[in-house]
């Protein structure tokens, strides 16, 4: 697959401001015990990374869910790919994302979580369109806002190609 990539996010970028969410998290769960649910599988790049920032006790557990398949356009349909291993009853739960535009699945997948019990619920994205914005969803940490374009990198991909680049790019032509 051949694209033109154009850099949007430096790598020192994304490192510095994950590094600063880690602290903000880590200070907000002070002296609580934290279960990320990752996003795959775009979200793995950036949770790997972000949980290395995070003080508390951490445990995870991942999920798979998709609404855009090949294309470069959300579906609006949302398909379940892989589900929680653990239960979620009762725990401090942060939802880690790596981009967040439609809100459809995010919303969807909010109310899912939130009908097992837990504790309570965040989300944290790494990259936000809110320009895109069809159904709001509470984001509690974001990485970057970013105008509506289409992104690759850290973990995004456009047809399961471009995840590991260390940037956040955008394909042009």
């Amino acid at each position: 697959m051949e694209n033109e990539i154009k850099m949007l996010i430096s790598e020192e970028d994304v490192n510095k401001r994950i590094r600063e969410i880690g602290e903000q998290i880590s200070a907000d769960y002070a002296g609580k015990e934290l279960h990320v649910i990752c996003i795959l599988k775009g979200g793995v790049f950036f949770m790997c990374d972000l949980v290395k920032h995070i003080t508390v006790p951490v445990t995870h557990d991942f999920m798979s869910v998709s609404s855009y398949g090949d294309k470069t356009v959300s579906s609006g349909r949302i398909k379940i790919i892989k589900d929680l291993d653990d239960s979620i009853e009762g725990k401090d739960v942060l939802i880690v994302e790596d981009i967040i535009d439609s809100g459809r699945t995010l919303h969807h997948l909010l109310q899912l979580l939130r009908a097992r019990n837990p504790k309570s619920v965040r989300l944290c994205t790494l990259l936000d369109k809110p320009d895109r914005r069809e159904i709001e969803v509470p984001v509690d940490y974001t990485g970057f806002s970013i105008p509506d374009l289409f992104v690759v990198g850290y973990g995004l991909d456009y047809a399961q190609h471009y995840r590991n680049l260390p940037y956040i790019g955008v394909i042009e032509g």
